[in-house]
């Protein structure tokens, strides 16, 4: 822990880091990969809407010795022509959905299912969704998710700037995408849980892309009055200075949502918990991803497009050139090296910047006026 603290404080510092800016193609090529996996398998496969969405009926039986199995083929017979859907409750009771079903067909199909599992009809528990709620919790949730975006967007816009509302909005929809896509090629039922999951996510996703943004607005302040860094070295500083701090909050956010996934979902079959932990552990981990290697560099490449950031690189570039060139001037002949080496070239200033201090003092006592009598 205590290495752990102290590599995040050298990040902090600027002392090490690892160049998330300069290999932002490799990290765009990457999201669109598995933005384009997650969109053929949502158009493959598609979504398997619960029974809140599609309409139908749910019968919840008493305890009953009757296996899941068996009870997805009384079901389906009872009911042809309709697919069913059965879960094994923690008190050995099921729960049986079937699409599609209206209130004369179900009372048939109650009766049935009474016969085939051998319990009194009297003790299963019928509930009926009608299709038209199902399609105005749609909507809602629609309706809920654009004003959300909405608003980000705006906040962003006024708290920052416009192009890192941009580049929130995309790292957004990119997160949503890859979570719907893994729902569809999982075969996971997409119920109001999962709708809760979703929004909930983008809370989060927003959280760490924020961190970032805020840090790199108070890095770029007065950025144009030095020759330095470049916009994209200070963005790359702002992504390592809040590294492990997004790494230790999604950590701690993922440890519990992970316990109701594989606990919760996957050993006592609670089919709720899996509608919304996998949202949310995809969601998290996809929103961790995005505000590091997809907001943040797509910022500064916006960034790097204005006429007065290409003037700043030109001038670091030009400051370095003539650093190099004056560090080549006084190069020692018997070993070949030169005081500072070649660590303000290239984007590597962002990262080991402060080392470059004491090489200044070196120069200066090289000539004459810093000589010491």
């Amino acid at each position: 822990m205590s290495k752990l603290g102290s590599i995040g404080a050298r990040l902090y510092r600027g002392e090490v880091g690892y160049d998330f800016i300069g290999k932002r193609k490799i990290w765009y090529g990457i999201s669109i990969l598995i933005t384009i996996t997650a969109i053929v398998g949502l158009a493959v496969r598609g979504l398997n809407f619960g029974i809140e969405f599609s309409g139908g009926a749910v019968f919840t039986t008493p305890k009953t010795s009757v296996s899941a199995s068996q009870a997805q083929h009384d079901a389906e017979s009872a009911a042809p022509g309709h697919q069913a859907v059965v879960q094994k409750l923690g008190d050995s009771s099921l729960r049986i959905q079937i699409s599609g079903l209206d209130t004369k067909q179900a009372l048939p199909v109650q009766d049935e299912l009474a016969k085939d599992l051998k319990v009194p009809v009297k003790d299963i528990n019928t509930q009926l969704v009608g299709p038209s709620w199902g399609e105005q919790i749609a909507n809602k949730a629609w309706l809920g998710l654009g004003i959300f975006m909405a608003l980000v967007v705006l906040y962003l816009a006024i708290a920052f700037e416009w192009r890192m509302a941009v580049a929130a909005l995309v790292a957004l929809i990119h997160d949503l995408t890859i979570t719907v896509g893994i729902y569809a090629l999982v075969g996971f039922e997409v119920t109001p849980g999962t709708v809760i999951g979703l929004l909930t996510i983008l809370g989060y996703s927003l959280y760490d892309t924020v961190v970032v943004f805020d840090s790199l607005k108070e890095a770029s302040k007065d950025i144009t009055k030095q020759t330095r860094f470049t916009y994209s070295e200070i963005a790359n500083r702002s992504i390592n200075s809040t590294l492990v701090r997004s790494i230790n909050t999604t950590v701690v956010a993922l440890l519990p949502v992970a316990g109701l996934l594989f606990v919760g979902g996957g050993v006592l079959g609670a089919g709720m918990l899996n509608d919304i932990s996998l949202a949310l552990f995809v969601g998290l981990a996809a929103g961790a991803y995005s505000s590091i290697f997809i907001a943040t560099p797509m910022v500064a490449d916006l960034k790097e497009r204005e006429p007065q950031m290409k003037a700043l690189a030109k001038r670091v570039k030009a400051k370095r050139a003539s650093a190099a060139a004056k560090e080549g001037d006084k190069q020692d002949p018997q070993d070949g090296s030169t005081g500072t080496g070649t660590s303000e070239s290239g984007d590597d200033a962002a990262v080991v910047g402060p080392r470059n201090q004491p090489a200044s003092r070196n120069r200066g006592r090289g000539r004459p006026s810093g000589k010491r009598r």
